[in-house]
């Protein structure tokens, strides 16, 4: 392979990156995968407890209608423990249970919005915060929609498009539970087990800074100022990471606006670690919705190796806890769950907390959101590809684009 590093170069190690590069490998091309982070996974990661138990301190929950990440569990073996969800559910304060913030009557609120064209008129330039303040549903109605709406997204209601949540409704074809599984140990296990099967293949801690596109070919330079070369370049990062990537040229008006679209999500996960399930002692299922304060969400995340909750602070409390700093974040999470779930929640054994606010190269979590009200085509382009030279975007919040192809080189 004269005069290349590599046949293809994989920006990221995420997910998206490694899956990328486990099937380059096998089609039989030399593949090299730059990781600016000094670890692979991307959004997902783990932590271990002091006595080393390790758990999942960013995505963690999977279910059957995800067959690619079920299938690499399969592949690498990991057991699945069914998300513990018997017993009753928690609202808190108890003042808010029965007062019109039930999921019922946020689900009317969703429904009626998924009733009304993505493209209509009527609706440019309206987000769902302003949409939502339009309707006559009880306050507690609203709050149930705001913080189901937040919690998903991890950006406030004011910042994104009506358009961009219903269009996104419309696409999404998942009737399960999402929260079905997830794996004792971590999720993350599979991502280093991918990992271990590039071996030299896989740089970490080599960011990428630059992509320079000349006569077919495409050279990448780190942050150490190495220039690589390839015969094409799959940048397999969040479209907020990838748009602070130069290029040279620049990348086609159409493309560089459908990156420039996004804002990152803002969530903080708390792990908090207990000798027994007491909660079922009182018929609770562990799962606890808070009203009174929007974006914050208690789960049990128990397997044979570790009883623990994980709590999620997602959207605008997220970015306002985090500037509090971790002594606030971790007092308020106790405070909490005492409240909820009595004494006994103060008997807490181990606490991890993950802050991915601002996280600098996975921009925060669970995802990349559209927030320019007018950006209608960004995922369609960055689905379909522009006219760019031998670049592939294929990260998370962006989907696969085409493979830009060329005659007398080995392609993907």
């Amino acid at each position: 392979m004269s005069g290349y590093d590599a046949d293809v170069i994989v920006v990221g190690a995420g997910f998206t990156g490694l899956s990328a590069a486990d099937a380059l490998v096998l089609a039989g091309l030399d593949v090299l995968v730059l990781e600016a982070r000094d670890r692979v996974g991307g959004r997902v990661e783990a932590m271990a407890f002091a006595d080393g138990v390790a758990i999942d301190t960013g995505g963690q929950f999977i279910c059957d209608e995800m067959p690619n990440v079920m299938a690499l569990t399969r592949r690498f073996g990991l057991r699945l423990a069914e998300t513990p969800l018997e017993g009753a559910f928690l609202v808190q304060p108890q003042s808010f249970a029965g007062t019109g913030s039930s999921f019922a009557e946020s689900g009317r609120i969703r429904a009626r919005a998924n009733r009304i064209d993505p493209r209509d008129p009527s609706i440019a330039g309206l987000t769902a915060g302003e949409w939502l303040a339009r309707q006559n549903d009880p306050p507690g109605a609203k709050a149930s929609y705001q913080a189901m709406v937040e919690g998903l997204w991890c950006r406030s209601v004011g910042e994104i498009p009506l358009w961009y949540l219903i269009d996104n409704d419309r696409r999404t074809i998942s009737n399960g539970n999402e929260l079905q599984y997830f794996a004792e140990g971590s999720i993350h296990a599979a991502a280093e087990a991918l990992a271990a099967t590039l071996g030299q293949r896989l740089r970490l801690g080599t960011p990428v800074l630059r992509i320079t596109r000349a006569d077919g070919s495409v050279s990448v330079t780190t942050g150490a100022g190495e220039v690589l070369t390839a015969r094409q370049v799959i940048i397999a990062v969040p479209p907020v990471v990838a748009s602070r990537i130069v290029h040279e040229p620049d990348l086609p008006k159409p493309l560089a606006g459908a990156l420039a679209a996004w804002k990152s999500g803002t969530v903080i996960k708390v792990l908090v670690r207990y000798e027994r399930p007491f909660w079922h002692d009182r018929g609770l299922s562990g799962m606890v919705m808070w009203r009174d304060t929007l974006g914050l969400f208690a789960c049990d995340v128990s397997s044979a190796h570790a009883t623990a909750l994980v709590v999620f602070a997602g959207g605008p409390l997220a970015a306002e806890w985090s500037a509090k700093g971790r002594t606030f974040i971790e007092a308020e999470i106790r405070r909490r769950l005492v409240e909820a779930l009595g004494e006994a929640a103060a008997d807490v054994t181990g606490l991890l907390i993950r802050n991915w606010v601002g996280d600098l190269w996975s921009g925060g979590g669970y995802s990349d959101v559209i927030t320019d009200l007018q950006a209608y085509g960004a995922e369609d382009i960055l689905r379909a590809g522009a006219p760019a030279g031998p670049l592939c975007l294929f990260g998370t919040g962006v989907v696969l684009s085409r493979l830009y192809r060329r005659r007398n080189h080995r392609r993907p």
